[in-house]
């Protein structure tokens, strides 16, 4: 595994509930912080092996981020976030200024 890989799935698995950060974030804490769409096939195919948690990963406006196909995953994200504590706004967004996870600094072993 490349450390990339290894250190965005520290990133992921370091936020406690009630919390999320951005594709954009994680990749920054990781190492790339233009790899976004690495982080996406990180939780692609190793959400399942690493048991991570996948629903507190969203866009930068917010917002969680579904294919077209695929509202049924989008509606199983906001309810495990909503589980957890995190609540949604009238526009569907999360307000990053209160549940943004900033405790991972790429840096930890």
């Amino acid at each position: 595994m490349n450390p990339f890989t290894e250190k965005t799935i520290q990133a992921i698995q370091s936020i406690p509930p009630g919390y999320v950060m951005t594709y954009g974030q994680v990749a920054a804490a990781a190492g790339n912080r233009r790899g976004a769409r690495q982080v996406v096939r990180v939780l692609h195919s190793m959400s399942t092996s690493h048991n991570l948690p996948w629903h507190r990963i969203i866009n930068a406006k917010g917002g969680i981020s579904t294919p077209a196909n695929a509202e049924e995953k989008g509606n199983r994200q906001r309810q495990l976030l909503e589980s957890e504590g995190v609540h949604f706004l009238s526009n569907g967004t999360i307000d990053l200024a209160i549940y943004r996870w900033f405790g991972f600094d790429g840096d930890e072993e």
